[in-house]
């Protein structure tokens, strides 16, 4: 038995080893996972764009028009009219001077790093940060000191006692934490770097589509657009396409086109992918009510899981993991939860520390309240057939997200028969009419003579977005399907 052959047998002993499952069809709520017809519950499409048809239209004509490939790099031949339309297009999403396009998140964390620390430098990071922004911080060889997941106490202090004749200081994190669904405590950490000199760098990938006013994101939702030095974030998630993006000031973009190195030696994004976010962002911000959806279908996801008793708390965060402890017993849920009908998979080490594998959960705009409820029974049940009683688990790391809804505001920038269909119950009010039927088949002053409409911004107006039997899709007509 060789090297190779040895670690594998280990891996498999620990409980660790991994395999590539095959998934047929898009990613939509419902998918055949090796064959199997299973309802998906851990994927990061989070808006259900990945496959609408404007989205699908936009890349197919992208490929017709500029071709499937960019061909280079960005800095040689590889920049195309289509990134910088993008590019535009983010900048004034996030509320930034620029943005600049990455090959993927990886890609962005690695090159945003290394150009704005250095073997001069310091990265403050937190100990739950990303496998990305870990690997950033260890090529960018730069001191690197690790802090207390979202303990700003023990950020200060770490500020205090390392790096302050450091040439280049760095503080790194997530916003949203992909494998708990925490919020990191952005207010305090750009004040602490305004005290001590040190730029701030957020990660944004699970947190746009979700959090702050129109999807913006949780550095929008904090009011910091222009106090965060660089803010990365990705289009593989609720933009439902491939590659990243970091949006900063013009004169930061400027010095990642002529510092990261991931970025300089990386060929562009294909044209397909770039014009597939396009069309999804002009998606998303049209069309707020599927981030509607998607939080009220994370507060019934975590609803019925209190059902089961599962340790979960009361979020509108959309990442819901089910902390096991053991990863064989996190690969004995998983595979049992796939045997009843919902893929949810286990998450183990080196992933999540040791001793806290876990289904990480992950609602979608696109499930129904039925789906996820469904769902929440089936790994009860599935939990309680292998010994493993849902009120006994590690809860998770996770506090409410108090916010003023955007609901509110957004509301009072609608016209009137915007704000009719919004509010209608009941199938009556298709949620994608590209999907689900033709869009002038809904009479929408029918609508503001009959129905019954509850206060803006209350928890009975997104339950009655959101009732049983309402289609999904609001943007849909017959012919795409």
């Amino acid at each position: 038995m060789n090297d190779i052959e040895e670690r594998l047998a280990e891996l498999e002993q620990l409980g660790l080893s991994r395999r590539l499952r095959m998934v047929s069809g898009p990613q939509g709520p419902r998918v055949l996972l090796d064959g199997k017809p299973v309802l998906l519950l851990c994927s990061n499409n989070y808006l259900g764009l990945a496959d609408h048809p404007r989205v699908r239209e936009a890349a197919a004509d992208a490929a017709m028009r500029w071709g499937v490939g960019a061909g280079s790099s960005r800095l040689v031949s590889g920049t195309m009219t289509v990134h910088r339309r993008l590019e535009n297009g983010l900048a004034a999403f996030k509320g930034t001077e620029a943005c600049v396009l990455f090959g993927s998140g990886y890609l962005a964390n690695l090159g945003v790093i290394g150009a704005l620390s250095g073997p001069n430098g310091v990265v403050f990071s937190d100990e739950l940060n990303h496998a990305s922004i870990v690997d950033g911080c260890r090529l960018s060889r730069a001191e690197v000191i690790v802090y207390r997941h979202r303990d700003v106490d023990h950020l200060e202090w770490c500020l205090r006692r390392h790096g302050q004749r450091a040439a280049r200081r760095l503080i790194a994190t997530d916003s949203v934490f992909s494998m708990d669904g925490d919020v990191a405590p952005l207010g305090d950490i750009v004040e602490l770097g305004e005290m001590y000199d040190a730029r701030v760098m957020v990660d944004e990938a699970h947190a746009t589509g979700n959090l702050g006013p129109g999807g913006r994101g949780a550095v929008a939702d904090a009011g910091l657009e222009r106090r965060v030095d660089a803010v990365v974030g990705t289009l593989g998630k609720a933009l439902g396409s491939y590659g990243a993006y970091v949006c900063a000031s013009e004169e930061m973009v400027r010095y990642m086109v002529n510092s990261a190195r991931s970025l300089i030696f990386s060929t562009a994004l294909g044209p397909p992918a770039v014009a597939g976010a396009l069309a999804a962002l002009e998606l998303m911000k049209e069309r707020p009510h599927r981030i509607w959806r998607l939080r009220s279908n994370a507060r019934v996801l975590r609803a019925a899981l209190a059902e089961e008793g599962f340790p979960v708390g009361e979020s509108e965060m959309h990442i819901v993991p089910l902390v096991v402890g053991d990863s064989r017993d996190a690969m004995a849920l998983c595979q049992r939860a796939i045997e009843r009908g919902v893929f949810a998979q286990a998450i183990r080490p080196p992933t999540v520390p040791d001793g806290t594998s876990r289904l990480r959960l992950t609602a979608m705009a696109s499930h129904t309240p039925a789906e996820l409820e469904q769902a929440a029974r089936v790994l009860g049940d599935a939990a309680r057939e292998l010994g493993l009683e849902p009120e006994e688990m590690l809860p998770a790391v996770q506090e409410p997200v108090e916010r003023v809804p955007e609901v509110v505001r957004e509301l009072d920038l609608l016209p009137d028969a915007e704000i009719a269909v919004r509010r209608i119950t009941g199938a009556a009010a298709p949620f994608d009419l590209e999907r689900d039927g033709d869009a002038s088949s809904f009479d929408v002053s029918a609508a503001l003579a009959t129905e019954t409409v509850a206060e803006p911004g209350s928890v009975a107006e997104e339950v009655e977005l959101d009732a049983e039997g309402a289609p999904f899709d609001f943007e849909r007509d017959s012919r795409a399907a």
